[in-house]
């Protein structure tokens, strides 16, 4: 009776999921996988926020600047040991740089050797990169262990692990942020992401069996995944729309700091106010990506699961043209954020399941970090261009909402150019006409 009952409830969870018995295992620790690595990072993330408004909220653009110029520099690295490290050993080099990253900024801060309004900006600016990098490397790794239909199926639930552990990262902050400090704090994230760790050795070695083989070092330049971008309208197509989804973010982001400098005053109070926005955005994310990312995938499409965020976000600038407070902005942001983490971003990834490995783990990183960031540096210079001009906030979420519409209209677009090279079965040769 035990064995039919487990056996039932077995059956009920892989429906409920939408996954087959046998992807259980690699389904379970690539939920508990990200579940650790953004945990990780949601502890970093009100820090790096507090740092960003210490290091001075007029210098925002260059902070976002200085994120570009540096992930110009990691990229071609990341391109010269993605050539040399085959997909076992690649994953753990990245996080265990990542993780020394960490244990280094914590030491800095004991001694107090550097400026901490300095030690502030080059925090902000790392852990902007760290952030890109170790989420890209992962849906990288995702993408290539699981196939095209399985990705519609099974990254919603996926995705869910990292809300359950961006829900996890600023409770821990929230509640121990008062008692021990911030920078006691990055140990703490560093523990999570050495348990992250872990997981990719095991889902490693399913892979292996799933493949027969593991997989070898890509080969290849530095600068491969940049020109493999640069050769492909599809690829091309992707930076479109990632360019105009981090114009929206960025716009949103400064606005939320001025405000939030306005509404409070005291430096714990505003990390408390981060980390509870981060709280209410993953507790609300992670019911849609249990059971509602998937279906909508497979029975909607990709176009409507990449344009619906974005109509959110037009109609949450709207709403802040006409009252921007603090209580507005924190509303946009949550359901922003909720619908890029349970709907947008999941899409997004599956555009890359169709794609050679290259494309997966170059072409892929260079968009996630140099397209995303340099997006973010630009639009961070026209709002500040536009505050100059004395452009007020109700001004600037008028054109953060226009950005929204023509980002509505490049998802929908891009998603029926993802369902046609699903067809194919070559995704790297991709036809120009697919994106008209």
């Amino acid at each position: 009776m035990p064995d039919r009952q487990n056996a039932g409830l077995l059956a009920w969870f892989c429906s409920a999921v939408n996954a087959r018995p046998e992807e259980l295992r690699a389904l379970l620790y690539s939920f508990a996988y990200f579940f650790c690595l953004l945990c990780s990072y949601y502890v970093l993330r009100p820090i790096r926020d507090e740092m960003g408004i210490q290091g001075g909220v007029d210098n925002l653009q260059w902070l976002f600047t200085a994120t570009f110029a540096a992930m110009l520099c990691a990229v071609p690295l990341f391109g010269w040991v993605s050539s040399r490290f085959a997909r076992a050993k690649l994953l753990p080099v990245v996080y265990g740089f990542f993780i020394l990253n960490i244990l280094l900024f914590f030491l800095l801060y004991e001694v107090g050797a550097v400026s901490p309004a300095n030690l502030a900006r080059v925090f902000f600016v790392w852990v902007s990169v760290f952030n890109l990098f170790v989420v890209s490397v992962f849906w990288s790794f995702m993408v290539d262990v699981f196939d095209g239909a399985q990705a519609k199926r099974l990254f919603g639930f996926i995705a869910a692990g990292g809300s359950a552990g961006a829900i996890t990262g600023p409770a821990l902050t929230t509640v121990l942020v008062g008692a021990v400090g911030p920078v006691n704090l990055l140990p703490v994230s560093a523990i999570f992401l050495g348990a992250a760790l872990f997981c990719v050795y095991r889902l490693r070695n399913w892979a292996s069996g799933q493949d027969g083989e593991d997989a070898g070092a890509l080969g290849g330049g530095l600068f491969d995944g940049m020109l493999r971008v640069a050769r492909s309208p599809y690829l091309l197509g992707i930076c479109v729309y990632i360019l105009l989804f981090t114009t929206t973010s960025t716009f949103l982001y400064f606005l939320q700091a001025g405000i939030v400098s306005e509404a409070f005053t005291d430096s714990a109070d505003r990390t408390r106010a981060f980390a509870m926005m981060d709280l209410a955005t993953n507790g609300l994310t992670v019911s849609l990506q249990l059971f509602v990312t998937g279906r909508l995938a497979t029975r909607r499409g990709l176009p409507f699961l990449l344009a619906l965020v974005p109509g959110i976000v037009m109609a949450g600038f709207v709403l802040i043209s006409i009252s921007p407070v603090f209580i507005v902005i924190a509303l946009v942001q949550i359901l922003r954020r909720a619908g890029n983490y349970a709907i947008a971003r999941p899409g997004r990834e599956m555009c890359f399941s169709v794609l050679a490995r290259d494309d997966k783990y170059k072409s892929k990183n260079f968009i996630d970090t140099v397209v995303y960031r340099g997006g973010d540096a630009v639009s961070g210079w026209a709002y500040a261009g536009m505050a100059a001009l004395g452009t007020a906030a109700s001004g600037i979420a008028v054109a953060g909402a226009a950005v929204a519409a023509v980002w509505l209209v490049t998802g929908w677009k891009l998603g029926r150019a993802r369902e046609r090279l699903e067809t194919k079965e070559d995704g790297s040769a991709v036809n120009p006409r697919l994106l008209h």
